[in-house]
């Protein structure tokens, strides 16, 4: 992807303010609902990066990648992410949770086959698998616009952690 900086891009939040917060409502809904099935924060992350990582999204995987280090992630599972099948760095449930979350990124690539989704009812219950699905999907549409907008990456820093 060419990145050129001199290419001005249109300012969402500015221009489309009441849907952009709309989304910031999606998202804080999806965080709310992965809280109330139990669904573990870092895992999240995992799934926003893998996802990231699918989508050659750079703002969202600085961001993530952030986010991810200063809730603990170790970087070697960081590192690894993108070839977590063949490492023995992920839980069985944080596999079944990465493979639903690649399967509803490329969904245009043979849809969420069953034998995913079974893995993935294996190990977490209808309210969790609702819950991967909701992160998996807002984390596709924030790559989306920080990949039309050419957001740029770097400049985030994740809160304190108090």
């Amino acid at each position: 992807m060419n990145n050129s900086a001199s290419t001005s891009r249109v300012a969402l939040k500015k221009i489309t303010p009441d849907v952009s917060a709309a989304m910031g409502s999606l998202h804080a809904a999806a965080v709310s609902a992965a809280d109330d099935a139990k669904v573990e924060p870092e895992l999240l992350e995992l799934i926003r990066i893998r996802a990231s990582q699918i989508n050659g999204c750079a703002f969202c995987l600085d961001m993530h990648t952030k986010d991810a280090r200063a809730a603990g992630e170790t970087e070697q599972r960081v590192y690894a992410l993108n070839a977590w099948r063949e490492t023995p760095f992920f839980t069985g449930r944080e596999r079944a949770a990465l493979a639903l979350a690649e399967a509803v990124t490329l969904v245009h690539d043979g849809q969420v086959p069953d034998a995913v989704y079974a893995e993935a009812a294996e190990v977490f219950d209808e309210t969790q698998i609702a819950a991967l699905i909701w992160a998996a999907t807002v984390i596709n549409a924030y790559n989306r616009i920080a990949i039309a907008t050419r957001m740029v990456p770097g400049g985030y820093q994740p809160t304190p952690k108090n």
